[in-house]
């Protein structure tokens, strides 16, 4: 089993809520960070559970597909995150 996704299992999180935060990432980062901040995991065990996925980005790919959701949104979604501010020249190919 996915890191992530046993760490949210042992804090008690439903799989219908680790499918909809995964579903939400794909859609939208910013608003998968919100709903993970809602899911009662205590402090230090999500800032381990972060430091996880900025020590190792595949296991967030790795989850999205154990839970049988499309990776290509992710990478849209992180495309469009550096894009940030809009007007830089690489968000016009």
């Amino acid at each position: 089993m996915n890191p992530i996704i046993a760490i949210l299992k042992e804090h008690n999180v439903t799989d219908a809520q680790i499918n909809e935060l995964f579903q939400t990432l794909t859609e939208n980062p910013f608003a998968a960070m919100a709903t993970i901040g809602q899911l009662g995991i205590p402090a230090d065990k999500l800032q381990q559970l972060m430091g996880m996925v900025m020590q190792n980005p595949a296991l967030i790919k790795e989850a999205v597909v154990e839970l049988g959701l499309d990776f290509s949104k992710v990478e849209a979604a992180k495309a469009q995150l550096q894009c940030n501010p809009p007007l830089k020249p690489e968000c016009f190919k």
